[in-house]
């Protein structure tokens, strides 16, 4: 599994007094499955990467959890909107698998960014990666119909259905399990 470093060296190569500030900053933890990296209400105070694990970011409507993303390892989670207003979030971050994690604060990201300018092409280029995906997460839902939205995640994340409970998977499709029964029968 790549680590926190060697992920962000796929972007640039990395000074080594930035790669040691780096080391002495980010924070690695485990945690057990299930566990909340982040409720509503609370202020994300945190950027993580995943270098094993599962986590979920998902939303309640009307009673009904429903599913925004599902991030693995080697890919950044964070609720965006609160980590960059400081403002309480209205997602849930949570581990569907027992997770190594690395992470790093607010503050200190941006101590980083100010120190080393270099740093600043890390954070945007994982903004412009993000974002892009966002974007095409929102077009999917508006315009494709479920078969293809299902077509795309099992492209995308090939072992969703081992890793993943079907009924996260169907609320992130913005589909019934029943739907997805259907679906998943067909392909």
């Amino acid at each position: 599994m790549p680590d926190f470093i060697t992920a962000l060296e796929t972007i640039a190569p990395m000074s080594p007094v930035l790669r040691a500030a780096l080391a002495s900053t980010v924070r690695h933890e485990e945690f057990s499955a299930r566990h909340l990296l982040l409720q509503p209400g609370q202020v994300a105070r945190r950027v993580y990467f995943v270098e094993r694990g599962l986590v979920r970011g998902y939303l309640l409507h009307e009673g009904r959890e429903i599913s925004s993303w599902f991030m693995r390892e080697g890919d950044f989670v964070i609720s965006i909107v609160s980590f960059l207003t400081r403002l309480p979030s209205t997602e849930f971050l949570e581990l569907l698998e027992a997770s190594a994690l690395y992470s790093i604060t607010y503050e200190e990201l941006q101590a980083l960014y100010k120190e080393f300018p270099e740093f600043n092409l890390f954070g945007r280029v994982i903004t412009e990666r993000y974002y892009v995906l966002s974007e095409q997460r929102a077009h999917q839902l508006r315009t494709q119909p479920a078969a293809t939205r299902y077509a795309h995640l099992l492209a995308d994340f090939p072992e969703v259905l081992r890793r993943v409970p079907l009924k996260h998977i169907a609320s992130h499709l913005g589909v019934a399990a029943e739907t997805l029964s259907r679906l998943r029968g067909k392909s």
